[in-house]
């Protein structure tokens, strides 16, 4: 999966696959996480944010079954 640069404290790269409801984060200690079943509306908003980290934390995080990549 492509992701895309993002600017933040914890978050180094965000990538999505919209066919599989698929949000991948790459944290900035070098860990992948796979998210299932995120809604592309709910990545859109992600992106979007003016704190990705906080966006992530918020709405993400602990509600989103997770999987590391590594």
């Amino acid at each position: 999966m492509e992701r895309k640069k993002v600017s933040s404290s914890k978050i180094r790269s965000i990538g999505y696959d919209e066919r599989a409801q698929t949000l991948e984060v790459e944290f900035n200690n070098g860990s992948v996480m796979q998210y299932s079943r995120v809604s592309a509306d709910l990545h859109r908003r992600m992106m979007g944010a003016g704190s990705v980290a906080s966006f992530f934390e918020d709405h993400i995080q602990d509600t989103f079954s997770e999987k590391r990549m590594r």
